[in-house]
């Protein structure tokens, strides 16, 4: 991220163990993964300061352990959507972005003002071989991109200030992690860009980031007439000239910006600062990590995701306490440091989140793939079993394998990622299938012709059939050697937010000497947990953000 320039000099109310986790936050996202000597550097803060902020972050389930290295998890992720939710409650705006693109056939973007910086807070790509890879939560400096002349058209003199002590110490821009590493040569003068930019209505980016990206961007006003964000099309000069590209997107820009001037808040942010859902826990931390959990950071990120609930227009300290069940008087001095960080403004009666929340880790992460988001979780349920855990989705009619976690013994089940099955004959086939309407099933097994791998497969239709309405009703499915004399698997759905099965999660094994129905039991309990954390993950990792079921 950028270098954070000076921020005010800290309230007195200041709350200290939360503007230390929220430094640790930040070295960590950074970095993608980090020990608790590097975070130990990168903050400046003592040892035993970092540790105790690791186990409080770790409890809360922001941060996970694997052997010493420590990851930001997707969970972290509800900071960001809380900012997201905030200003599209509804989500209306991030659909009209999406259907815009597809209008267009281009990729679409929505960013906001951002310090000297524009932030990225909608993306719609077209998938292409050469497709724009910026994501949500990305940081680009103004100067090389088209929302930034449109932006800086409202800069006062100490925000052209910052900008141009920054370009001096970093003329590259290495601090803005989403920016190529090697950008093309000096960019135009921002100044002359905003001119031709207010002159004209719109702004071009032509290759300013790397060489045959182009972009086209036009303001989207509020009621005031301020420019509150920016809305872009983004292309590539294999299809476009930017002079091109203006001309065939502009028109249909311009209207769309005049249709998302209703849906923005009635209060404008004020600029940033120069510089989802509680998860209840079933025991109090405070006993279970005695000194080393710290309550006023626990506070300060479940107030940062209240503000979620605020809508663009923000809440009240009144309405904050109560939906946090703190005392006004604790709230209050967590929302003083949050303003003072730059996550959280207050415009003297109303406090609202800023798009600065996103650089929690929030682009970096909306970066994981189905597969990455059940790796870690798969592992946990492997090293439970002692047994070899997959997760696989549906592609015609067969299942394709995406995530696997393998045990280590002597006789061991060996598939490796992108492996293919016929879905008739499969735990997790079915539990795949079962999730489809029953004129859909009836289609895939009619397409698939089964026919018998081993002597106890199934292979009637309507045997079949009846496997796949079992498994939509209990929830799981089983095959006892059916793909492969001795091997038997246990699978259970994954679903998306909306209740839809989108892959599915099994325990593979030999089936030894134990019963089906005794293994089924065994490993059941242990699957359905599993699930549901891949679950959660899931779903809070694609509320604002598509994932793809990529193969690692």
């Amino acid at each position: 991220m950028p270098a954070r320039p000076a921020t005010p000099a800290r309230p007195e109310e200041s709350v200290r163990p939360l503007e230390r986790g929220l430094a640790v936050l930040r070295a960590l996202t950074d970095a993608g993964q980090a020990r608790a000597s590097d975070l130990v550097r990168a903050t400046g803060l003592a040892r035993s300061t970092v540790d105790r902020v690791v186990a409080t972050l770790v409890h809360l389930g922001y941060v996970r352990e694997h052997r010493q290295d420590l990851h930001p998890t997707p969970r972290l992720m509800e900071l960001g959507n809380a900012y997201l939710a905030a200003g599209d409650p509804q989500g209306a705006i991030a659909a009209r972005t999406a259907a815009l693109a597809d209008e267009l056939d281009e990729s679409v973007s929505l960013a906001v003002p951002d310090g000297d910086g524009v932030r990225f807070t909608a993306q719609a790509a077209r998938r292409r071989a050469l497709s724009v890879a910026f994501r949500i939560g990305d940081l680009l400096p103004p100067e090389r991109c088209a929302p930034g002349a449109l932006f800086a058209a409202d800069w006062d003199e100490d925000r052209w200030a910052s900008w141009r002590e920054r370009r001096a110490t970093d003329p590259g821009g290495r601090a803005f992690p989403a920016l190529p590493p090697h950008p093309t040569a000096d960019p135009p003068d921002l100044a002359a860009r905003v001119a031709a930019a207010t002159a004209a209505g719109h702004a071009l980016d032509d290759q300013l980031i790397e060489p045959g990206l182009i972009a086209v961007a036009v303001p989207v006003r509020d009621a005031t007439g301020r420019t509150r964000c920016a809305l872009s099309a983004v292309s590539h000069t294999s299809r476009h000239t930017a002079a091109g590209l203006a001309a065939a997107v502009l028109p249909r820009l311009r209207a769309e910006a005049e249709a998302l001037t209703p849906l923005l808040p009635t209060q404008p942010p004020p600029p940033s600062p120069l510089l989802t859902d509680h998860h209840p826990v079933t025991a109090d931390p405070r006993s279970e990590l005695g000194a080393a959990y710290l309550q006023s950071l626990a506070r300060g990120l479940t107030v940062l995701r209240a503000l979620g609930r605020a809508g663009g227009d923000g809440l009240p300290l009144t309405a904050l306490a109560d939906a946090t069940g703190l005392p006004r008087a604790t709230a209050r001095r967590l929302l003083h440091t949050l303003q003072a960080e730059g996550y959280a403004a207050h415009d003297g009666r109303h406090y609202r989140p800023l798009p600065r929340v996103l650089e929690l880790g929030y682009a970096r992460l909306s970066r994981l793939g189905l597969a990455e988001l059940a790796e870690p979780h798969l592992r946990r349920l492997t090293d439970r079993v002692h047994e070899s855990a997959s997760v696989t989705v549906l592609d015609g009619t067969d299942i394709l394998y995406v995530a696997r976690a393998a045990t280590v013994r002597i006789m061991s089940v060996h598939i490796t990622l992108g492996t293919r099955f016929p879905a008739y004959a499969t735990a997790m086939g079915r539990v795949l299938l079962s999730g489809l309407p029953r004129p859909d099933r009836e289609r895939a097994l009619a397409a698939a012709a089964p026919r018998p791998l081993t002597r106890r497969t199934v292979t009637d239709g309507a045997a079949l059939l009846a496997l796949l309405d079992r498994a939509a009703e209990d929830g799981y499915a089983t095959a006892d050697e059916e793909l492969e004399e001795g091997l038997r698997s246990v699978a259970v759905p994954l679903r998306d937010a909306d209740g839809r099965v989108i892959a599915a999660l099994n325990v593979a094994q030999h089936p030894g000497v134990t019963p089906l129905d005794a293994a089924r039991d065994a490993l059941l309990p242990a699957l359905r947990e599993t699930a549901a954390a891949i679950e959660a993950d899931l779903h809070t990792a694609a509320r604002f953000n598509s994932l793809a079921p990529r193969v690692n």
